[in-house]
């Protein structure tokens, strides 16, 4: 995947300095003359300067990663990951919506079932992937494969990243509610192991329409939230540039969702963010993929829809100061 020029608000010190160091380069080259002293100097600031925003990032700031345009898709993790994925088109009811993927692969030699929501980079791909944003269509797609995945008893692995369910009017005239709702209530049954990974943005009932599953994972600079920070910020401070607080609010931070219990794993990303080495970003997801599948694999069908059930009925836990 090629890297753009594009960068965060919050990198821009780090892309003056980086600047400054090509132009030493540039400048040693065209006069012959040696500048290592500048140069190891720059470096060592372009160093710190790394260590000192990645290593203290903000709520917000995740955020802006989740949603950097050359961060891995979906479908480039399908392909670093799997073998042989063969997409399977259409709800059988109304249509086929690009923003919602799906089909059969081969993980560890083993086949199984893949379902992701897919964002597009291009401007003409986004407007057809429909900025990430599945339709009703999308998640009865998403439930006629998980049926699949269950008759031919084959594990379920999800790939959420959406900024939530799409709201237009066609969406809700479908029925995207009553859509997503049988998807909760059907994962929930399934009799097939089931993984999701929040790899980018996990908004609202439109990430958890393919989120009820034994083991959900998220990649250390995702977020999985019941609301984006600028729509939380709408409703609360009736100003969607208050995102940055909003963000704080709800603790948008993948360790505290681990801590909290409504992810089981955070995979660790490259320094900076998956976009930064991709390939690197995948072999980290294997390998977590493949060490909760194997568990999930030793578990008969009943313990799976067991072991489903606790872990949803457990979310939510508080507890009260004692009476005076």
């Amino acid at each position: 995947m090629e890297k753009t020029a594009y960068v965060l608000e919050f990198e821009k010190p780090l892309r003056e300095l980086t600047r400054k160091l090509d132009e030493l380069r540039q400048q040693s080259l065209e006069s012959n003359i040696d500048l290592g002293d500048q140069t190891h100097a720059i470096e060592k600031e372009i160093e710190a300067a790394k260590r000192d925003i990645y290593s203290n990032l903000t709520p917000w700031q995740r955020v802006q990663i989740a949603r950097h345009p050359q961060r891995p898709y979906a479908l480039d993790y399908v392909g670093m990951i799997f073998e042989g994925f063969q997409e399977l088109h259409g709800d059988r009811q109304y249509n086929d919506d690009r923003a919602l993927i799906g089909g059969t692969a081969f993980f560890g030699g083993e086949a199984v079932m893949v379902v992701a929501q897919q964002k597009g980079r291009e401007t003409k791909e986004k407007i057809s992937r429909n900025f990430g944003m599945p339709q009703p269509e999308g998640y009865r797609k998403a439930l006629r494969l998980a049926r699949l995945a269950e008759k031919f008893r084959i594990p379920l692995i999800t790939f959420i990243d959406t900024p939530g369910a799409y709201p237009g009017i066609g969406s809700e005239e479908r029925h995207v509610s009553e859509a997503i709702a049988v998807n909760l209530r059907e994962f929930a049954m399934l009799r097939v192991p089931s993984i999701s990974i929040v790899i980018g943005e996990g908004g609202s009932g439109g990430a958890l329409g393919i989120g009820v599953t034994n083991r959900v994972l998220i990649f250390e600079n995702s977020y999985y939230s019941v609301i984006s920070p600028e729509g939380c910020a709408a409703i609360l401070w009736k100003d969607a540039k208050a995102a940055s607080k909003a963000a704080e609010a709800l603790k948008l931070n993948a360790a505290t969702l681990e801590t909290l219990g409504v992810v089981d794993e955070v995979v660790a990303e490259p320094f900076g963010g998956a976009h930064h080495n991709p390939a690197q970003a995948g072999e980290t997801l294997r390998y977590a993929l493949q060490k909760h599948l194997n568990d999930l694999r030793a578990l008969d069908t009943d313990a799976l829809i067991s072991d489903r059930y606790d872990r949803f009925r457990s979310l939510g836990v508080f507890s009260e100061p004692a009476a005076r």
